[in-house]
């Protein structure tokens, strides 16, 4: 557990002789694929390391529809806001795949962020980006057509090891039409269409690799509300 500590940037300004005293205090988990860490409105046990696998955070409406908040790997962290605000976790927690998961109990950090001032700052920086995430989601969902959030995110999962995107470039989705749909906020149908849209906008081909980026500036363009066409 440990080493799942170091990790996390939160603790670079902990003593190792401190931090190791931490990991004693922790649990593990395993999760399966499809399992939840905690429930939306689960009362807050502690702050959760992802040691290995992957978790999304979703909201689940009345009528079953699901909303991908974000999606976290190994190395990330899961609860810090009902940790300070003493109210129940936001959203669901559920492992995308066979996940292990270190739980730090509430009260040891709580007292490691009055003890060190650093640790306080850096959860604080971690959760206003995360505000600035959940910002630019509302965005999305108010303002833009599916159609155009596809085109965002394709084009941003194919710029995700930096520079700019080249023609040919191809996307492992690695997601269900069902999943996807989740991450952009809509329904499976119409994520079926956006992708018919921009195929025959030649921005993009569907092949058994993934989706391919045909032409990187018509992508751009669809993901910027213009036409793909």
């Amino acid at each position: 557990m440990l080493s799942a500590l170091r990790r996390v940037g939160y603790f670079r300004a902990v003593p190792a002789a401190e931090l190791a005293r931490l990991a004693r205090r922790c649990r593990e988990r395993a999760l399966k694929r499809g399992e939840h860490a905690f429930e939306a409105g689960d009362a807050c046990r502690g702050l959760l390391i992802v040691a290995e696998g992957a978790v999304e955070m979703r909201q689940v409406s009345a009528r079953g529809r699901e909303q991908v908040l974000h999606a976290e790997g190994a190395g990330a962290t899961l609860g810090e806001a009902p940790l300070f605000d003493g109210q129940g976790y936001i959203a669901s927690a559920v492992a995308v795949e066979p996940t292990r998961l270190v739980l730090i109990p509430k009260e040891a950090v709580l007292g490691l962020c009055r003890r060190h001032p650093a640790v306080a700052l850096s959860m604080l920086e971690a959760l206003a980006k995360r505000v600035r995430r959940f910002a630019g989601l509302v965005e999305d969902l108010a303002f833009r057509q599916v159609t155009e959030r596809l085109a965002r995110y394709l084009e941003a999962s194919a710029a995700a090891s930096g520079g700019l995107v080249p023609p040919g470039a191809v996307v492992d989705l690695a997601l269900t039409r069902e999943q996807l749909a989740a991450r952009l906020g809509t329904v499976r149908e119409l994520v079926s269409r956006a992708l018919a849209q921009l195929e025959r906008g030649g921005a993009i081909k569907r092949g058994r690799a993934g989706i391919v980026i045909r032409d990187p500036g018509r992508l751009g363009e669809a993901a910027q509300g213009g036409a793909p066409l």
